[in-house]
């Protein structure tokens, strides 16, 4: 037997108890909880923060969603406005399908956002040259060779000759004058 302190409190456990309370703490704190399990989830639009984030209502409360796999310019970058406006006129006051792919640092819910007519966000911010697919953390080739289109054809942040990503621009890397 083992003897646990709680202060001045003593207890006794049985050996056999260390090992199974290992085991339900590992498993209490790695897996998913009930909103986290979820994969997918339907709700309306009531946000755009910027051209890769929206806020939609899930079980009655608000939620970021990070689009997965896309990086869009940021405010006060060059397109970043235009890619916000875009994300806005396709998505805002619409209910949306949100398939979760996992939460970010900053705890929003990663995911692909599927708009009512079944295409989705991500996709469309990449096909109209709005963002970039973020090659760090998505091996997705439809977003790749959505970009490689959006570039042959000059559209959107494409059509300046020399567009900053997001990730340099946040860095400090060289600033591109806005484009609104």
């Amino acid at each position: 037997m083992s003897l646990i302190r709680y202060g001045t409190l003593r207890r006794r456990i049985h050996p056999a108890t260390v090992p199974l309370a290992a085991v339900a703490f590992l498993l209490a704190t790695c897996l998913p909880g009930p909103a986290r399990g979820a994969t997918e989830f339907h709700g309306r639009v009531v946000g755009i923060a910027d051209g890769d984030t929206i806020t939609v209502l899930h079980d009655g409360r608000a939620e970021k969603i990070r689009l997965y796999g896309i990086d869009a310019p940021e405010k006060g970058q060059a397109f970043g406005e235009r890619a916000k406006q875009f994300t806005s006129g396709l998505a805002f006051g619409q209910t949306v399908s949100v398939r979760v792919r996992d939460h970010d640092r900053y705890r929003r819910t990663v995911g692909e956002v599927i708009l009512p007519d079944g295409r989705s966000l991500n996709e469309e911010l990449v096909r109209a040259g709005y963002a970039w697919w973020y090659r760090r953390y998505s091996r997705d080739r439809k977003l790749a060779h959505l970009e490689q289109e959006a570039r042959d054809a000059h559209r959107g942040l494409w059509a300046d000759p020399h567009p900053v990503p997001p990730w340099d621009f946040r860095r400090g890397g060289t600033l591109a004058l806005t484009h609104s």
